[in-house]
């Protein structure tokens, strides 16, 4: 009797161990998925796969060459945030062109520092660090993105951990 008294109780210090362990997880994994807020997404057409890309224009100016040797998959979403929309701390698996066509948008590096943008305003950026978008206003804001992906890519967006000491 008294061996299972010892195991019984080695099984309910097993079971809080077990149950502390998943808590952890749980909370971990809350801080790691960002998810965004305030947003909708529209894919404007579908997704365009050029293999393999590449395109050049020169004048005595200016030049511009794009390669991609194993192709390229190019997709062009229109995102509308709320007032206090955002887009949840992201990367992306390529390149990314972002236009604001309407309102006021926030954008935030991983290391909190922030590029505000108004309508007409854009920028291109790698996606491979974290950034996060926000509409500080009270009105609604709308930007237009196009992906510059691999075309095996399955997503647009990665999510990101919050950088820490970053709270945008």
């Amino acid at each position: 009797m008294r061996g299972s008294r010892s195991f019984g109780a080695k099984g309910t210090n097993m079971k809080r161990v077990l149950i502390a362990v998943i808590a952890a997880l749980i909370s971990a994994s809350m801080l790691w998925a960002t998810p965004p807020s305030g947003q909708t997404s529209t894919v404007i057409g579908p997704p365009v796969i050029m293999d393999p890309l590449k395109v050049g224009r020169q004048t005595s100016a200016w030049q511009i060459e794009i390669e991609a040797m194993r192709g390229l998959r190019v997709v062009t979403s229109s995102i509308t945030f709320a007032p206090g929309g955002y887009s949840g701390w992201h990367m992306h698996p390529g390149p990314v062109i972002i236009t604001v066509k309407e309102g006021t948008m926030t954008f935030y590096q991983e290391d909190c520092t922030a590029n505000v943008f108004t309508a007409g305003q854009g920028f291109i950026e790698t996606g491979a660090h974290p950034h996060f978008a926000r509409n500080e206003t009270d009105s609604p804001a709308t930007t237009v993105v196009t992906y510059l992906t691999p075309p095996s890519a399955t997503t647009t967006r990665i999510d990101a951990p919050q950088p820490v000491g970053c709270n945008p």
